[in-house]
């Protein structure tokens, strides 16, 4: 199994935390991961992606220009990788924030309704978990609570009290994936 994604959305919505939770729990499953991010300088509110493998087998390269998945948190995002993903690939995105959804027909799309739920939660930086949620219950890279001990390693330690929120994100946005 080999998992090559690429988590993508403005700075501070998460995108590069969603990334390298993914990578921590792959390591954390004794899997190989590259985890490679890529931000403007302007950080917040600019554009950020990070591309994560994760596989069974040695990487040969973190240097990717398609991808089995995208995960895109805002509209600039869709519009720039939904071409590049593989045929038989899926698009993962934050129905919310998308005015132009994906229309190939030849790759699996999940709309996810993350902002609307962040909101319920009352904290809009619950969003990439919830996202996150919904790319492991599609895709199965790795398991559920393997992603729930890598939340302590990502998660600086004076975020900790939030864990159980960002626990009830994951679990919302998995429940979006039947």
């Amino acid at each position: 199994m080999t998992e090559e994604s690429i988590f993508a959305g403005f700075g501070g919505q998460g995108v590069l935390s969603m990334g390298m939770m993914l990578a921590y729990s792959g390591m954390k499953e004794g899997k190989e991961v590259c985890w490679m991010p890529s931000y403007g300088p302007e950080m917040r509110g600019g554009t950020a992606n990070c591309i994560t493998i994760v596989s069974d087998t040695m990487i040969s390269s973190p240097i990717i220009s398609t991808f089995d998945t995208v995960v895109a948190l805002n509209q600039p995002s869709v519009d720039k990788f939904e071409k590049k993903i593989r045929p038989g690939g899926n698009i993962i995105y934050d129905s919310a924030n998308i005015l132009t959804p994906p229309t190939r027909t030849d790759i699996n799309i999940y709309a996810i309704p993350g902002s609307d739920e962040a909101l319920k939660l009352k904290n809009t930086k619950v969003l990439n978990m919830i996202i996150l949620g919904a790319f492991i219950a599609a895709r199965k890279t790795v398991k559920p609570e393997t992603v729930m001990k890598a939340l302590y390693d990502v998660l600086p330690e004076r975020h900790h009290k939030m864990i159980p929120l960002n626990e009830k994100a994951f679990a919302i946005g998995m429940s979006f994936i039947k």
